[in-house]
């Protein structure tokens, strides 16, 4: 634009051109707006560095080396009760698969109830939706805790607390993927004259079971690892054995049963890839 053309704008062109365009011209407020948030994150996070005594780390180096070489170093391995740990390690995968299971079976029914395309009426749906808060709500340690309180140690505490929390976290993905599906295929199936339990059977689940699948399988790996914890509040499998090593000052062993763990995460974690992968025909390269 020419100098000219420019000495042609006037005070209320500029005006008009503000209005039309807020969002081209800074102004004091917008700046305020923009900056605000990133300085109050800012203050906040130094903040919170004054609960944090930084010095101790320095204080604990000789301990946390101590520590670290304990992991390291083995010793006495023949005298090791690896019966024990693993008897202990597939509690833990059993509670795992149990808890994932029941919670998935529930999942299935429940989820269809917290569907807002599934369940007409809004009162029921709403309910199930705040149990389901509840259930999600309450994280997996406390419900471990709560069930250790009520049936005893064990690993059935375990298989419960896996199974109530992901009641609530699976029924609620379940009803978010039932709510974007398809609906040309469901109107399909109702076409036909099919009964609500055929228009679920044939018109939902053909194009959610992939999804309930895969998310099944993501839970299955995570809840090992929750399995493990859980253990060391009394539910039973590997934790309760990595406490008590810890507590015998036994680190070697801990982190023996650390490591098997770890290859038991990761050969759950292959297996779902390739059931994920068969059930959709899919192909993968290793």
């Amino acid at each position: 634009m020419s100098i000219a053309a420019l000495s042609g704008v006037t005070d209320a062109d500029i005006a008009a051109a503000r209005q039309s365009q807020p969002d081209a011209f800074t102004t004091p407020a917008g700046m305020v707006r923009k900056w605000t948030p990133l300085a109050i994150a800012v203050v906040y996070v130094f903040a919170s560095m004054w609960y944090f005594d930084f010095a101790r780390l320095l204080d604990a180096s000789d301990r946390v080396l101590s520590l670290l070489y304990n992991f390291v170093v083995w010793r006495d391995m023949d005298t090791w009760a690896y019966r024990q740990i693993y008897v202990g390690i597939s509690q833990t995968l059993a509670m795992a698969f149990l808890g994932t299971f029941l919670g998935t079976l529930g999942a299935l029914g429940v989820g269809f109830l917290a569907a807002r395309n599934v369940m007409p009426f809004a009162a029921v749906r709403q309910i199930v939706r705040r149990i389901l808060d509840v259930l999600r709500g309450i994280d997996q340690l406390v419900w471990g805790l709560v069930f250790v309180r009520a049936v005893g140690l064990g690993p059935l505490a375990g298989v419960l607390a896996i199974f109530v929390s992901d009641l609530g976290t699976l029924s609620k993905l379940y009803a978010e993927a039932i709510e974007n599906i398809d609906r040309k295929q469901v109107e399909g199936v109702r076409s036909t004259g099919a009964g609500p339990i055929a228009v679920i059977r044939y018109g939902f689940l053909p194009q959610v079971l992939p999804v309930f699948i895969s998310q099944s399988l993501y839970f299955l790996e995570s809840n090992t690892r929750s399995a493990t914890i859980l253990g060391i509040v009394g539910a039973g499998g590997i934790g309760m054995i990595i406490i008590e090593r810890f507590r015998a000052s036994l680190y070697d062993q801990v982190a023996f049963v650390v490591l098997n763990v770890l290859v038991l995460i990761f050969a759950i974690d292959w297996l779902s890839k390739r059931i994920r992968l068969w059930l959709i025909g899919a192909k993968h390269d290793g």
